[in-house]
């Protein structure tokens, strides 16, 4: 899977070709659902969520920018915000369908609590930490993405992530 063997194949795709697009989709599905199987842990919601990247691949191949990366990468964060998105669908429909029975309020109470000090807490970061494990954790962005996206160096990155989770568990347990 070397970018000289997608690149055709994402080009045509771009073009209409549903030959190319099966062909890109053959050489490709397999690391894509392994990458969103790993992330949910659930086959028939990786199947669902692989369904739509694909279909996002098909519909936006012609945003692609080699300038930004490899195709696979480009898959490959396609897939993972896809993932993502599902995750947070899977949490807000979990606590959308908690019963009368269940309903806590203090729990609900607890909660915004720890997210409020968490907001609190990543507010006293640097700038740069703060932008590292917001495109990280929240965005999905790989170290090696992180560092083509603020242009930095890997070791930057990755200690602005270090100091900054260290500087966060410090004081969430304050």
């Amino acid at each position: 899977m070397d970018n000289d063997e997608l690149l055709p194949l994402l080009c045509a795709t771009a073009q209409g070709d549903k030959h190319a697009f099966s062909n890109l989709y053959q050489q490709t599905n397999g690391k894509l659902f392994a990458i969103t199987l790993n992330m949910l842990t659930n086959r028939a919601h990786a199947e669902e969520v692989l369904q739509d990247a694909f279909i996002k691949i098909w519909h936006n191949a012609s945003e692609y920018n080699s300038s930004k990366g490899t195709v696979i990468s480009w898959m490959i964060s396609i897939v993972r915000y896809r993932s993502l998105d599902a995750l947070r669908y899977n949490k807000v429909r979990k606590e959308q369908s908690m019963g009368d029975d269940d309903y806590n309020e203090q729990a609900i109470d607890v909660t915004y609590d720890e997210e409020t000090k968490l907001v609190e807490c990543i507010e006293q970061l640097d700038s740069q930490q703060k932008q590292a494990i917001h495109l990280a954790y929240y965005k999905g962005l790989s170290h090696s993405e992180l560092v083509d996206h603020i242009d930095t160096p890997l070791g930057t990155v990755k200690s602005w992530i270090r100091r900054g989770l260290m500087q966060l568990q410090r004081c969430l347990t304050l």
